[in-house]
């Protein structure tokens, strides 16, 4: 009796595993349906036979944790061991939380098929409506077009803005490196020889301009003259 008692036990685990990886995997799909971006006004024939092939997997989960638990209730307390109670209980939060999640994902699409019902029959009444009143739908279209013209006009005064704020920075700048030039000018004169100094200095790059110059004339010449 031990022996059949436990080798029932074990298969009606294992059917109840299996059924549970089931339960996942359509759960997985039926999800799709709930972040689904247009959902149809009526559940398609996929999403019924996924909602039903889920129901029907909980309702046998269901049958298989009772036998379970009268199997486990039959044995005597000295032979029911304590894994076997802590699997009944994980087999029976498992099947409480699936339950629970095909509420969750139920209402969910119940929820998003609504809001995009709503928002279809919206779109149909403005079209409806543009349909009987031409002159409305093409004051409409003035007022978008009116539209798309200001935010042209406010990227344009946007880069306009930009423009005259880096003009404004150059200024600036070129303040400041004139100040800078005025000062180091103004305390060079300051200092004892720096103005022959820089003089020096002009006059050697004049002369030296001057050589190279009568330098190159002079090749100019002689080139011409053995051309």
């Amino acid at each position: 009796m031990p022996s059949s008692t436990g080798s029932g036990w074990v298969q009606l685990r294992q059917q109840t595993r299996s059924l549970e990886a089931q339960t996942d995997t359509l759960f997985h799909a039926y999800s799709r349906f709930a972040s689904a971006p247009n959902l149809p006004p009526k559940p398609t024939e996929e999403e019924t036979k996924t909602e039903t092939q889920i129901q029907e997997l909980l309702e046998k989960r269901e049958t298989l944790i009772s036998q379970l638990t009268r199997l486990l209730d039959s044995e005597s307390l000295l032979t029911a061991s304590a894994l076997k109670q802590n699997n009944l209980s994980r087999h029976r939060e498992t099947l409480l939380e699936h339950r629970h999640t095909l509420t969750r994902l139920r209402a969910s699409i119940s929820e998003s098929r609504q809001r995009a019902n709503l928002l279809s029959t919206v779109r149909s009444d403005i079209d409806a409506y543009r349909s009987a009143n031409p002159e409305s739908a093409e004051a409409d279209y003035m007022l978008d077009e009116r539209g798309r013209i200001d935010r042209s006009h406010g990227v344009a005064d946007s880069v306009l803005s930009q423009a005259y704020a880096v003009n404004e920075q150059f200024g600036v700048q070129r303040e400041m490196l004139g100040n800078v030039q005025r000062r180091i000018v103004g305390a060079a004169g300051k200092v004892p020889g720096i103005n022959g100094l820089i003089g020096r200095i002009g006059a050697k790059k004049r002369r030296d301009g001057i050589i190279l110059g009568g330098f190159i004339a002079f090749c100019m010449l002689v080139f011409l003259y053995f051309m």
